[in-house]
C-alpha cells in the first residue's frame, strides 16, 4: 500500500489517544472501507428487492455472491502476476509501462470473463435476453474491478478511493430503488449502474496517478518462475477460500435451489457472513502494524544489507523487524479475542436483529473463531510476500485449501453439530504450519538477503524479468 504508511506513522507519532484512534480508524477505513461499503450496499439492495412484485430478491443476492466467488477465482492468477509487474515497474522507475499493461490486463479479463459468463448464462439459465445480458455484464464488471483494485493501492489518494466506492454503492442502491418496478431486470440494472460507475471511477483515479504510453501492452504475461508461482498462489488461494461454501451450497441436505442451476445454504452462509464482519477490527490492527511498522523496518533492513552497513546496525534493524512482527500478531490475537467475547455476549441479539434463529449462535462463534485464525494466516502470508518467499506461501495456501475441502467434507458428514469446524481446522492447520516457517525465515533473514546480492552490478533488464535469487522489488 504505497504511501499509506506515512500518514499512519504521523498519527502514531502524535503519542496521544486521539492519534492512536485516528491511526486505527484510518487503517480500518483504507483496509476494509470498500469491502464494508459493498456489503452494506448488498444488504440495502436485498431489503429493497424484498418489496418487488416478482419476489426474486433472493435471486439477486445469490447471483452477486456467485459472481463474486467466480470472478475472484477467475482473476486470481492474474491479480498477483500483474501486481508484481506493477511493483517492478515502480521499483525500476518505468511507470510509463503501467497504463498500457493495465489496458492489456483489462482487455484480457473482459474477453475471458465475458466468454465464460456468456457460456454459463446461455447454457445454465433460462432468462430473457435482457436479463442474460445484465447477468453477463455484472460478472464482467466484477472481474475488471478486481484488476483495477491492484493499482488503487498505488494511487495514494485513499480518501478518494473510499469516496468512489461510497458513490458507487449509493448509486447501486438508488438505482435499484428507482427501477425495482421493472422487476428482477430493474434491480439488476440498478445494481450494475453502480458497479460500472465504480469501475470507471477507479480507472480515472489510476489514469491521473499513472500517465503512460499509448496502446495496449502485455509485458506482464512474460513467462518467469515468479509469475508462475504467483499465478498458482492466486488460483489456489481463492479456490481454497470459497471451497467450504461450495461444499455446503451443493450438498443436498444443507442447501436448496435458488436461481437457475445455483443453490444456496442459508444455514451456513448467514453466520459466516456475520463472522467475516467481526474480523474488521483485527484487519485494521494487522494493516496498521504491517504498513506503519513492519514495512518501514523491512525496507530499512534491505537497504542496510545492500548498502554495506555495519553488522551491529543490521542486527539492530533485524531485531526491530522481528519485534514488529511479534507485536502485530499479539495485537491481532488480543483484538480478535475481545471481538469473540463481544459476539458471545451480543450474539443472540445480533441474530435476532437479522432474523436468524439463535440456534445458529454456536455456528456463529465457530465461524468467528475460524475467521480470526484466517486473519492470522493472512498476516503470515503477507509477511512472506514482503520477504518474497513465494514457495513457502504457496505450500501454506495449498495446506489451507486442501484442509478446507477435506475437513469440511468430514464435518458435514458428522452432522450439524460439527458445521463450521472444517473451515476453522483448515485455518488452524495453515496458521500452525506457517508460524514456524515464518520464524525460521526471520531468523535467517540477514544471511539470505546477503547471499542474494549480486557479485557485480548487472545490466538493467525489463520489468518482471529478474532472475530468482535477486532482491525483489518492494511490495
Amino acid at each position: 500500500m504505497a504511501g499509506v504508511g506515512l500518514p499512519l506513522r504521523r498519527m502514531l507519532a502524535d503519542d496521544s489517544y486521539a492519534g492512536l484512534l485516528g491511526a486505527y480508524g484510518y487503517a480500518g477505513l483504507v483496509s476494509t472501507g470498500p469491502w464494508v461499503l459493498s456489503i452494506v450496499g448488498m444488504l440495502a439492495i436485498g431489503a429493497i428487492a424484498s418489496g418487488t412484485a416478482d419476489g426474486r430478491a433472493a435471486d439477486l443476492l445469490v447471483w452477486i455472491t456467485y459472481a463474486t466467488a467466480a470472478s475472484l477465482i477467475l482473476t486470481g492468477p492474474l491479480l498477483l502476476v500483474f501486481g508484481r509487474f506493477v511493483a517492478d515497474c515502480s521499483y525500476r522507475e518505468r511507470q510509463e509501462l503501467i497504463l498500457p499493461n493495465l489496458l492489456g490486463a483489462l482487455e484480457l479479463t473482459t474477453l475471458a470473463s465475458g466468454a465464460l459468463a456468456s457460456a454459463v448464462v446461455c447454457i445454465g439459465f433460462r432468462e430473457p435476453v435482457v436479463c442474460s445480458a445484465l447477468l453477463i455484464a455484472t460478472f464482467v464488471a466484477f472481474c475488471d474491478g478486481w484488476v483495477l483494485l491492484v493499482l488503487l493501492s498505488g494511487v495514494r489518494a485513499h480518501g478518494a478511493v473510499v469516496l468512489v466506492f461510497f458513490a458507487a454503492q449509493l448509486t447501486s442502491v438508488v438505482g435499484a430503488l428507482a427501477m425495482r418496478s421493472l422487476g428482477f431486470e430493474g434491480l439488476l440494472l440498478g445494481f450494475l449502474v453502480g458497479q460500472v460507475g465504480a469501475v470507471f471511477g477507479m480507472f480515472l483515479l489510476i489514469i491521473r496517478a499513472f500517465p503512460g504510453e499509448q496502446g495496449v501492452h502485455f509485458e506482464f504475461l512474460r513467462a518467469s518462475p515468479a509469475g508462475r508461482e504467483l499465478a498458482a498462489i492466486g488460483l489456489v488461494f481463492y479456490v481454497g477460500t470459497w471451497v467450504d461454501k461450495a461444499v455446503f451450497w451443493f450438498a443436498g441436505e444443507t442447501s436448496m435451489p435458488a436461481f437457475g442451476p445455483l443453490r444456496t445454504s442459508a444455514l451456513y452462509d448467514l453466520p459466516i457472513f456475520l463472522a467475516y464482519l467481526s474480523a474488521i477490527p483485527a484487519m485494521a490492527v494487522f494493516f496498521l502494524r504491517l504498513e506503519a511498522d513492519f514495512a518501514q523496518h523491512c525496507s530499512a533492513f534491505v537497504r542496510a544489507v545492500q548498502g554495506g552497513a555495519p553488522l551491529s546496525q543490521i542486527e539492530r534493524i533485524h531485531a526491530a523487524l522481528v519485534a514488529s512482527v511479534r507485536r502485530g500478531f499479539a495485537e491481532i490475537l488480543q483484538v480478535q479475542g475481545i471481538t469473540l467475547v463481544v459476539i458471545l455476549l451480543g450474539g443472540p441479539a445480533l441474530l435476532r436483529a437479522v432474523d436468524i434463529s439463535t440456534l445458529h449462535l454456536r455456528l456463529l462463534l465457530v465461524d468467528a473463531a475460524a475467521v480470526a485464525l484466517q486473519v492470522m494466516f493472512l498476516a503470515i502470508l503477507n509477511v512472506l510476500f514482503y520477504l518474497d518467499e513465494r514457495r513457502p506461501a504457496l505450500a501454506l495456501i495449498a495446506v489451507f485449501a486442501a484442509g478446507n475441502l477435506g475437513f469440511t467434507l468430514v464435518t458435514q458428514a458428522l452432522g450439524p453439530d460439527w458445521y463450521g469446524f472444517g473451515f476453522a481446522l483448515a485455518a488452524l492447520a495453515a496458521s500452525a504450519a506457517g508460524l514456524p516457517v515464518l520464524s525460521r525465515k526471520l531468523e535467517r533473514l540477514d544471511r539470505e538477503i546477503f547471499l542474494r546480492q549480486p557479485l557485480w552490478p548487472s545490466r538493467r533488464r525489463p520489468p518482471g524479468t529478474q532472475r530468482d535469487g535477486e532482491p525483489s522489488s518492494p511490495p
